[in-house]
This record gives C-alpha cells, sequence and structure tokens, in this order.
C-alpha cells in the first residue's frame, strides 16, 4: 500500500534532554520524507541541546553527553530542517502532543520563523490508541508482526511509525487514505497552537483550553483582563502559544483600528 499524497509528507521523531516542552531540547531528529510519486528520503542529526542530560534520561534513549558533545546545535541546523519540512504535512507518533511543541520551540529559539498554517499533521499513537490502546513497540507487532529493534532509536521509531500508518490503513477499511482526513481523525482536539493552551470551539473561535478562562473567547479574556496577556508572555508557557496569542491580540486591534 502507498498513501494517497497531494504533498509531501514528514515523519519525524525526536529524542530529547526530557518531557517539558519549554524547557528541554532536542538530543537527535530523524526525518523520513515520503513524496506523492512514492520516493522517500531520510535523514537523522545528532544535537548538542547546549545543556546536560540526565542520567535517567540517558538510559531511555542512549544518547549521552560525550556523544553530542562535538556536534552542532539545533541553532546551526535549524535553516536545513526547515527547509526539507516546510513544503510538507507531518507525521509522528505522539507528535502532536509533545514532537511538534517541541520542534516549534527549537525553531523559535532559533529564530526560524516556524509557522505550520497550512499544514496538517497525522498522529499514528493517536490512531493507534483509538483502534487498540497501546505503544508503538506493541504497534509496530501488532499491526506488522514484526519486533522493534533499537526503540528510542529516532530512525527506527520514524521508520516503524511510517510502516504503522501505511498497516492502519490495510487494517482499517473506514479509515480514509487521505492526509487532511487522517489528520482530523487523529486530532485529539482543534488546537490553535501547538500545545493546546489555545483551542477553537464550535463557532471556530479561540478559547483559552486551561486556568481560570477555560472555554472562555480568547478575544473577551484580552479585553476584559488586559493583564492576563502580559502574564503568559512573562511565565514558562511554549514560545509558539506566546506568538499565537500576540497574532489575536494584533487581530483584534486592528479590526478596531479599521472600523
Amino acid at each position: 500500500m502507498e498513501l494517497k499524497l497531494t504533498r509531501p509528507i514528514c515523519f519525524f521523531d525526536l529524542e530529547t534532554t526530557g518531557v517539558n516542552v519549554v524547557k528541554d531540547r532536542i538530543v537527535e531528529i530523524a526525518i523520513l520524507k515520503v513524496y506523492p510519486n512514492g520516493n522517500k528520503e531520510s535523514k537523522t542529526w545528532l544535537v548538542n541541546p547546549e545543556m546536560q542530560i540526565p542520567d535517567e534520561v540517558i538510559a531511555v534513549h542512549g544518547i549521552t553527553n560525550e556523544k553530542v558533545a562535538n556536534e552542532p546545535t539545533f541553532k546551526e541546523l535549524s535553516k536545513e530542517i526547515y527547509a526539507i519540512i516546510k513544503d510538507s504535512d507531518l507525521g509522528g507518533f505522539n507528535s502532536d502532543r509533545f514532537d511538534i511543541p517541541l520542534l516549534a520551540e527549537e525553531m523559535l529559539r532559533a529564530e526560524v520563523d516556524f509557522d505550520l498554517k497550512n499544514t496538517v499533521s497525522v498522529d499514528v499513537q493517536t490512531i493507534f490508541h483509538k483502534m487498540e490502546k497501546r505503544t508503538l513497540g506493541a504497534a509496530y507487532t501488532f499491526y506488522c508482526d514484526k519486533i522493534l529493534e533499537d526503540a528510542h532509536s529516532a530512525a527506527a521509531d520514524t521508520n516503524a511509525t511510517y510502516e504503522v500508518l501505511l498497516a492502519q490503513l490495510a487494517r482499517y477499511p473506514d479509515l480514509e487514505n487521505n492526509i487532511k482526513k487522517l489528520a482530523e481523525f487523529s486530532s485529539h482536539k482543534r488546537t490553535v497552537d501547538f500545545a493546546g493552551f489555545i483551542i477553537y470551539d464550535e463557532e471556530d473561535q479561540e478559547v483559552f483550553s486551561f486556568g481560570k478562562h477555560k472555554g472562555k473567547k480568547v478575544h473577551d479574556v484580552l479585553e476584559s483582563e488586559p493583564g492576563y496577556f502580559s502574564w503568559i508572555l512573562n511565565a514558562e508557557f511554549p514560545l509558539y502559544t506566546k506568538k499565537i496569542l500576540t497574532q489575536i491580540k494584533l487581530s483584534k486591534l486592528n479590526t478596531k483600528l479599521g472600523s
């Protein structure tokens, strides 16, 4: 089976210093780019995170501080990585909740204007959990009848994720072989920012998904409590969330000035 594509899709996986989207950094990134004609290209980079990798994290993915000490930083790699993914949709395993938000943080720290408004993402883990409720290793065995060797190697995980998606399409006739439809099915909620602090409501209006203003329209909160905007900008929220919030604030201001 082949994916039905109208544009390329990049399956990617990150190994990191931890699981905090704001504070942690990438130590390895692998990308498998699949083109509409079926051609594929893949690339893997080790990355110097410019911080210590904790021992408990090294025990998971095996990437030591010594191994990345002389590797390029993400900022040095950012333009090359962005050139590969900028024309593509994205695919990953738990990518909507972790990999994409963390990649966005790294891109913005590297001063790359990372914006995926016209990009959809397929989270293979969500499809798996909706259908079978398991993990990547179990998914690989279940769908592909193979053992996942080198789990937590970014390249191995990336290729396994791609193979699992193809097997899911073959197994479930009601799954449409269409990247936009797969993205919709694998989405937990319609997020405005990658991390899900701002989501769309049923009227396609931006609303907060957390805290004391959960469920309230962002425009209304910014107008009634201007200090909330400043609090978010100065607190430990993802850079992309802050960028989106600023865009919403400016759009409201431009609407007022134009009226």
